[in-house]
């Protein structure tokens, strides 16, 4: 027997629920489909608020054909054959090319996502990859050029109490029941906006009573749940939730809590790198130039745990959070680039000075490209008080160091170059 979650998986548009930023009349994707004008694309959510369900529905709609591969068992040879046998299936200047689903796309290596490249780049299929994971670093650039990505959001509250009613109503098995919905609260709370959660949370609990007459509250679920705890071990955690808390622990120095999060992931299931990669990003952000080690020690974390792998990674893992939350912090470095961006977001365009220029041919040097300019390496302490900024931007303060014995002798060594120029 097909699980509830599979039972309910929406056939069409009208049944779907949730993602209205995407697929209400005004939403992001209505118009594509509405006009069969679907581009590639990536569906980039956490698990089960309905990136698999949107791929079909669209698919159905459009009457395309449908093909599907998953990340993780599909390779190389599995997309050529999909590529294959779509271009063979349609015509040439027809809209309704073949859909190519691809599941986790983010665990495709760089070998099979180049594979796909050709075929998208020249519109033989359309792609729809579903992620969790940012695919600004889990998608080659030349792919996630070609695609256009849509966010996916956890369902919300009311989302979740319609599907739960839906259910109810809707599904030939649980109709047999009288079901009375008292009390939703544990049920949503155990989904953490995953659908597919909450369904199987739903039918486990109905499934517990024998009666005809079933009434869920919220100790009955728990009580239930609590039973059942190994179902709900590696997924049962709120993804983003622990990992935020995890990164707040290691920014608010407190190695214990950090430490008692990272076991939580570990023990359920989580991606060892994607904690790796987090702890990366952690150390330049929040560490900075407080103590430049750290992302030394992270490149080296997120290496080992590439070559070692699970259980051993735990160790490493353990050794670099407890680094990075005992180590000085600042995020001084984070909120200068922050601002550099503001302030190119408004000059743009300001010219850079002429003797900063480079002058390869004579027509350039007679323009005085480059005229001016001082080689550092050419004065005393290696240093001389060239203007390096465009004119109107002169005197700007992006990067203010922070108060820590490493960043204040960086900004005695600015001040004592730079005079009062930039306010140190």
């Amino acid at each position: 027997m097909q699980p509830l979650a599979e039972r309910l998986r929406p056939k069409t548009l009208g049944e779907y629920i949730g993602q209205k930023h995407l697929v209400s009349n005004d939403g992001a994707l209505f118009n594509a489909i509405k006009s069969n004008l679907l581009p590639s694309l990536i569906l980039w959510g956490p698990p089960g608020v309905g990136k698999t369900s949107l791929a079909l529905i669209i698919a159905k709609t459009l009457k395309r054909e449908f093909f599907q591969l998953s990340a993780i068992n599909s390779g190389v040879k599995d997309i050529r054959d999909v590529i294959e046998r779509s271009e063979k299936s349609s015509t040439l200047f027809s809209q309704n090319k073949p859909v190519l689903f691809i599941d986790e796309i983010h665990r495709f290596s760089k070998s099979q996502q180049d594979s796909l490249l050709a075929a998208v780049e020249k519109g033989s299929i359309t792609l729809i990859g579903a992620t969790t994971e940012n695919p600004s670093f889990e998608v080659i650039p030349a792919l996630l050029s070609r695609c256009q990505v849509y966010v996916l959001k956890n369902l919300e509250r009311s989302d979740l109490e319609q599907l739960l009613n839906y259910a109810i109503t809707q599904d030939n098995l649980l109709k047999q029941k009288q079901i009375k919905l008292l009390e939703t609260e544990a049920l949503i709370a155990i989904s953490g906006g995953d659908a597919r959660k909450l369904l199987n949370a739903l039918e486990l609990v109905v499934n517990s009573q024998n009666d005809n007459d079933v009434e869920i509250t919220n100790l009955i679920t728990e009580k239930v749940i609590q039973q059942n705890v190994a179902l709900y071990d590696k997924n049962g955690e709120n993804h983003y939730d622990i990992i935020s808390a995890f990164i707040k622990s290691i920014r608010g120095s407190d190695p214990n809590a950090a430490l008692y999060y990272l076991a939580r992931m570990l023990k359920g299931g989580e991606d060892p790198l994607f904690i790796a990669r987090r702890l990366l990003i952690l150390s330049a952000e929040d560490i900075g130039n407080a103590n430049p080690n750290a992302l030394l020690l992270a490149n080296s974390c997120f290496n080992s745990v590439n070559v070692i792998g699970m259980p051993e990674a735990r160790i490493i893992l353990s050794q670099c959070v407890t680094y990075l939350a005992c180590s000085a912090k600042s995020n001084a470095s984070y909120t200068a680039i922050d601002k550099a961006l503001e302030v190119v977001e408004n000059t743009g365009n300001a010219s850079v000075p002429l003797h900063l220029r480079n002058a390869p041919s004579k027509l350039m040097k007679e323009l005085n490209y480059g005229k001016g300019y001082k080689y550092a390496h050419s004065f005393e302490s290696n240093f001389t008080d060239l203007e390096f900024f465009p004119e109107e931007l002169s005197g700007t303060l992006l990067y203010e160091p922070g108060n820590n014995p490493r960043e204040n002798e960086q900004r005695l060594f600015l001040k004592n170059l730079w005079k009062n120029k930039y306010g140190y």
